[in-house]
């Protein structure tokens, strides 16, 4: 006896079709998985063995050969154990499998209880692509499947409540579509920091064109705390990003039942000892880096100089880009990861070199060598370089508060609305992203920003790569001054950000 049974599978953070083929015939007792399962899958046979005879059915005495197709890709997880067990008692005639066009998938206990897994978002949208109109997934990813749109989804808590389902004894009721409660996590907020306000103006500026910052600076000076609250200042996400990041984050198993949809932009900062497989993403069954978790938000570098050298240029390829490709043995898989990078380092290696305390004793040499830690290519990819002084004593002392994140992010949005009306129709979405031919289009130089450009790019010894960031800078800084075109002012304050030198750098 044969029966087929729908269920889905995951490559990189993209679902696609898996059908269980399962064959029942005489022969000496044997249980097989073929289709290239890993070690997980062929361990499910244990599982639904002890699943089926604990929910009160007879497992049957035979040959069982079970087909995983297509059977040239590799499967992996543990998403295959309900379809096994469903193709099993299908074939042996002891439940009947709905007419309508389905799908299954979940982890199995040993008694039959369903465990929620990873990845269920990329699978429901594979299956609403593919015309399933019922899903049937564990109860604990019920409200994460539905935000695919799908016709009926069912959250299955255990064999036996399927079982009366499928046999109409007991039907179950679809799961209602989650809905976002529209409460935001309480974000770090600019009116905490005092002082700064030149480099609250770069990280406003970075945030409006989605632009890579680095922050140079002492100790205490407030690096790390203006970074963490760049978040605070950064437009909101359509549904279309939040869709995008969410995938993600559940492939990586990041999800709860409570909030299965991920609708702050993400803000990344793995310490700097991390491997550059982490960063990149990696592994036997490759998984998705920091980078790509950051995909649509934020990755802070904190210690830039401290990360491993081969690890900072992993980022070289993803910053141009916006994407990643793990290559191995078995094939390859392309994650997102178009994000902000903002790092944030100390001068020097005690950390006060430039300070007018004259307190830093290290050498020329040191410094050259703690700087040379970080390449040109990538620093090249940095569009604004600002220098973060130590706060002064009546800056700290004064009870008036900051400019509160709000009214930055006010204007940060108005900026961003005019850059997705000028790009309306593109796959573009903020000036860092840019492509050459709209470059040419968008940042038109008249003779004044011209000569200012010259003299620039001679002076600083600019590539060609930085002579379009600087552009890309200055119509960010023109969108915020609601300017149709660069003028000599804009082009001016986004060389200022490349002008910061340290040593003989």
């Amino acid at each position: 006896m044969i029966s087929r049974v729908r269920s889905l599978g995951l490559l990189g953070i993209s679902g696609y079709e898996v059908l269980v083929e399962c064959y029942i015939t005489g022969g000496l007792p044997a249980f097989e998985v073929v289709g290239l399962p890993d070690a997980a899958v062929k361990e499910s046979r244990e599982r639904v063995r002890a699943a089926i005879k604990n929910c009160g059915y007879k497992f049957p005495v035979s040959r069982i050969t079970l087909n995983l197709a297509p059977a040239g890709t590799k499967k992996s997880g543990t998403i295959y154990d309900l379809p096994i067990l469903l193709g099993i008692l299908s074939a042996s005639e002891l439940i009947r499998l709905p007419e309508a066009p389905c799908a299954f998938l979940g982890e199995l206990s040993l008694e039959g209880k369903l465990r929620p897994v990873a990845g269920v978002l990329p699978m429901a949208l594979a299956a609403k692509e593919l015309g399933i109109k019922e899903l049937y997934v564990p109860a604990e990813n019920a409200a994460e499947a539905t935000l695919a749109g799908i016709d009926t989804v069912y959250g299955v808590d255990s064999v036996q409540t399927l079982a009366a389902h499928l046999s109409g004894n007991a039907p179950m009721l679809p799961a209602q579509p989650w809905q976002p409660d529209n409460a935001y996590p309480d974000l770090l907020d600019f009116s905490d920091v005092k002082g700064q306000e030149n480099v609250k103006r770069a990280l406003e500026i970075a945030a409006a064109g989605g632009h890579n910052v680095l922050l140079i600076g002492p100790p205490g000076s407030g690096k790390s705390m203006l970074s963490k609250r760049i978040s605070s200042i950064l437009p909101d996400m359509t549904r279309d990003e939040a869709l995008e990041v969410t995938k993600i984050y559940s492939v990586m198993g990041l999800l709860s039942s409570e909030h299965p949809l991920v609708q702050v932009r993400p803000f990344r900062s793995p310490h700097h000892n991390v491997s550059a497989a982490a960063l990149a993403g990696g592994g036997t069954n490759p998984k998705p880096g920091e980078i790509s978790l950051a995909h649509k938000g934020v990755l802070f570098l904190d210690e830039l100089p401290e990360f491993r050298a081969d690890t900072l240029e992993v980022l070289r390829q993803p910053l141009e880009d916006g994407q990643v490709t793990i290559s191995r043995v078995h094939g390859s898989v392309t994650y997102p990861s178009e994000f902000m990078l903002v790092c944030a380092m100390n001068p020097c290696k005690c950390g006060w070199y430039g300070d007018p305390s004259g307190r830093c004793r290290c050498s020329q040499a040191s410094v050259d060598q703690y700087m040379g830690r970080i390449s040109g290519p990538l620093l090249d990819r940095i569009d604004i370089i600002v220098e973060v002084p130590a706060v002064k004593f009546d800056e700290l002392s004064r009870r008036t508060k900051a400019e509160p994140s709000s009214a930055v992010k006010a204007r940060v949005d108005a900026a961003r609305k005019r850059q997705l009306t000028r790009f309306a129709g593109s796959r573009t979405l903020c000036n860092a992203l840019m492509r050459p031919a709209e470059l040419r289009t968008v940042c038109v130089l008249d003779e004044t920003c011209t000569n200012l450009m010259k003299s620039a790019f001679e002076r600083l010894q600019m590539t060609a790569r930085s002579y379009d960031r600087v552009c890309k800078v200055a119509r960010t800084i023109a969108d915020l001054d609601g300017s149709d075109t660069i003028g000599p002012q804009h082009i001016a304050e986004a060389i200022q950000y490349r002008s910061f030198r340290i040593g003989n750098r």
